[in-house]
């Protein structure tokens, strides 16, 4: 038998000090644990019923409202401007297309300074882009779309300026010199 120790005299400043009430104290009997139903586990009472799920009608119903009223409106505002695809807008963005392209040093693609060849890449998307959109708005620009969009397929395809692709560049300056 080992000699019981005197009775400690906790801090009363240390919480974890003070006597546990709910630990079990020597020679007491094992406490009482509720007795659980048969079966396997979840076989016991029933779950609570889970709340009303609210319909997806009324969402759907907003959302569709909300994209025929804001398509409305774009169209409204397109038709009584004249829209995107007028001939005026067309030409402005065959004109800033033609300017990014003047701007475009095919030599600068790989240069050293990452800053200016990241320049260089930019204009050649804007370029690229505004060409497009320039065709999509009147099919007169078509032309230089299609050369520059011919040009970019075939850096992509060779990570190069190759002399098809010089080639396209070239035909896409003679259309900018005629604008």
């Amino acid at each position: 038998m080992e000699p019981q120790q005197p009775p400690r005299h906790p801090d009363p400043a240390d919480p974890y000090a003070q006597p546990n009430p709910y630990a079990q104290q020597p020679g007491s009997p094992a406490p009482h644990l509720p007795q659980q139903p048969p079966g396997p586990p979840g076989f016991g009472a029933p779950a609570p019923a889970a709340a009303p799920r609210r319909g997806r009608g009324p969402v759907v119903a907003a959302l569709v409202a909300g994209l025929v009223v804001g398509g409305g409106a774009v169209g409204a505002a397109w038709a009584l401007t004249g829209g995107a695809a007028s001939g005026e807008v067309a030409a402005r963005d065959a004109r800033g297309a033609c300017a990014a392209l003047a701007d475009v040093d095919i030599a600068d693609f790989r240069a050293e300074d990452r800053d200016a060849s990241l320049v260089v890449h930019q204009r050649w998307s804007g370029a690229v882009t505004l060409a497009a959109a320039a065709a999509g708005g009147d099919p007169a620009h078509k032309p230089l779309a299609d050369a520059l969009s011919r040009a970019s397929d075939r850096f992509l395809t060779t990570y190069e300026f190759d002399a098809q692709a010089k080639k396209e560049i070239a035909t896409a300056r003679r259309i900018c010199d005629e604008l």
